[in-house]
């Protein structure tokens, strides 16, 4: 494709429909014999939205390769049951609300750390957060496996902007001077190795944390300190604004 931005200045790959052929990619990811995990959270009414992520991430989330999915929730109770495809297994995993925190996604980067020290690096070989409210409406395949990959976010998604990729907000921050300008990624979907992970999230709980003996909370929360990581760590793989579109726009 020739429409649209298909490598970031430091030569990672941007995924987009039409640049890949899943078939070859299918092929290598069944020699390697891999798992991947995905981890949601249904807190409070978000319990609403667990059949409908469900259903849809076991018929287009890597259909056909095994996949755990992690399902975080305070309402365990108000789980049906799900059937699932053959080599797909959901784990619930029941936390209590954090009301003392302003938001659910303030304690998400500590949770996924936490358990994949503690658990997910035994089961899994890669592992990806998405949000719930989360409706797969087409395949995704092992074109998102890499090491570290990042969604670009849809509502920041300026088309024109190769010469400065993507701005990493509507207005240029004083804090960033102008030539480390980076893409923007959205927080409800990225992911990588179980390892690169783990080195995400545990940093932006910590730079959440600091926030918060500061007196400080970021604008967008637990994305933007994934924002921050990823200017100073760079994603070995972005996917397009394709795979998190909002309906809105």
């Amino acid at each position: 494709r020739r429409d649209v931005l298909v490598l970031t200045p430091w030569l990672a790959p941007v995924v987009w429909e039409g640049t890949f052929s899943r078939d070859i990619l299918n092929a290598q990811y069944v020699q390697k014999n891999l798992v991947t995990g995905v981890v949601t959270f249904a807190v409070e009414k978000y319990w609403f939205f667990i059949e409908g992520f469900m259903r849809s991430a076991n018929k287009y989330f890597l259909a056909g390769h095994q996949v755990n999915f992690y399902l975080f929730t305070d309402s365990p109770e108000k789980i049906s049951h799900l059937q699932l495809a053959p080599e797909n297994h959901l784990f619930v995993i029941p936390i209590q609300n954090h009301s003392g925190w302003q938001d659910i996604s303030m304690s998400r980067m500590h949770i996924i750390s936490t358990y994949t020290h503690s658990q997910f690096q035994y089961e899994v070989d890669y592992l990806y957060s998405i949000d719930i409210d989360v409706q797969l409406l087409a395949h995704i395949g092992v074109e998102i496996i890499d090491a570290l990959v990042a969604t670009i976010s849809s509502w920041r998604f300026t088309p024109h902007r190769e010469d400065k990729a993507f701005g990493r907000g509507p207005e240029p921050q004083a804090a960033i001077p102008e030539g480390e300008w980076d893409f923007s990624y959205t927080a409800s979907f990225y992911g990588g190795s179980v390892s690169e992970v783990y080195k995400l999230t545990r940093a932006c709980f910590e730079g959440v944390m600091e926030d918060r003996g500061n007196g400080l909370e970021a604008q967008r929360q637990d994305e933007s300190h994934l924002n921050e990581y990823l200017l100073h760590h760079k994603p070995t793989r972005l996917l397009s604004p394709e795979y998190y579109w909002d309906a809105e726009l």
